[in-house]
């Protein structure tokens, strides 16, 4: 890893002794923002607004815990002390480690179910997330863990999306790379019909949001609205629909996502879960500043919710 150029922060702290749980908080609290041990209570992190006022706002805690804390600005004293201080901070290993485990599944395509093998790649990306939001000095071992995902998610969708029904549309038409068209605003059962359509039925789906009277693109296939390929009936929700004429509704857990989902736009048989993930939407449409950001945060609902409920073939 290279030197950098910009300073240092260095936390000083005596923790509480008296008050373990304190402690406690404050080492995972230094651990999340991935701060570097330099010996017992000196704690290392490049400088930033971000780390400066986490490590401030930690120093207050600490001086408030019946401990000491000191937050320090320092330059290192040559180019290669900083080269020293960046290696401190090398993920390279945690990477190297999800690319083996990444390519470790490839030994399963065409023999185990792809579904599963999803499921683990999303485990993954969450990893990789998690190791990227804490590297502070990318290199190309982060490259290395993205290409790898990226070429084993597009592997295991080939496997995954091959047999997909064509119920839906007129015979000879595809459901990959289309246009997908629904209304605004986006609640549950739009929401739901559009992580179902990236995650099951069209990865390379381009997704258009329609105001009130807007014609839909020439080609486009539209849900969760009258008219649309996918409409809601008097018995089932859109995302229901797609599950029943897509030949997906033998999988048990989308199936409850679809009970979920029911709940929270026909006011049927209540779903315990229903009341949990209203408030998760609802504060996703208060945080998001469009549809695209809205989409990404109830994305990662449905995603927890499948695997939550996903139980494998015995």
């Amino acid at each position: 890893m290279e030197a950098r150029s910009g300073g240092w922060l260095v936390l000083v702290a005596q923790l509480p002794v008296e008050d373990p749980a304190a402690r406690m908080r404050v080492l995972r609290t230094l651990e999340s923002l991935g701060a570097a041990v330099m010996r017992e209570g000196v704690y290392l992190l490049p400088d930033s607004a971000a780390t400066r006022q986490a490590l401030e706002a930690l120093a207050d805690y600490v001086g408030r815990s019946a401990g000491s804390g000191q937050l320090l600005h320092v330059s290192a004293s040559s180019p290669e002390q900083d080269s020293a201080f960046v290696r401190l901070f090398d993920r390279s290993a945690r990477y190297a480690e999800l690319v083996k485990t990444v390519h470790s599944l490839r030994v399963g395509f065409g023999h185990s179910d792809p579904g599963a093998i999803s499921r683990v790649l999303a485990k993954q990306r969450r990893e990789f997330e998690d190791i990227a939001a804490l590297d502070f000095f990318p290199g190309e071992g982060r490259a290395r863990a993205e290409r790898a995902l990226q070429e084993a998610d597009a592997a295991v969708k080939k496997l995954l999306f091959a047999a997909q029904a064509q119920a839906a549309l007129p015979q000879g038409e595809k459901l990959f790379a289309r246009t997908w068209t629904t209304r605004r605003p986006l609640w549950a059962d739009r929401l739901a019909c559009a992580w179902l359509i990236r995650r099951f039925v069209d990865p390379e789906a381009r997704l258009v949001w329609l105001d009130k009277g807007e014609a839909a693109p020439a080609g486009a296939v539209g849900y969760a609205y009258d008219g649309a390929h996918f409409a809601a009936s008097e018995t089932r929700v859109s995302y229901e629909e797609m599950l029943h004429r897509l030949n997906l509704a033998g999988d048990a857990a989308l199936a409850k996502i679809g009970g979920i989902v029911h709940s929270l736009e026909m006011r049927g048989e209540a779903v315990p879960e229903a009341a949990g993930v209203q408030t998760l939407l609802q504060g996703a449409q208060r945080r998001s500043a469009g549809e695209g950001e809205l989409l990404a945060e109830a994305e990662k609902t449905f995603d927890l919710l499948y695997e939550a409920y996903y139980e494998p073939r015995r």
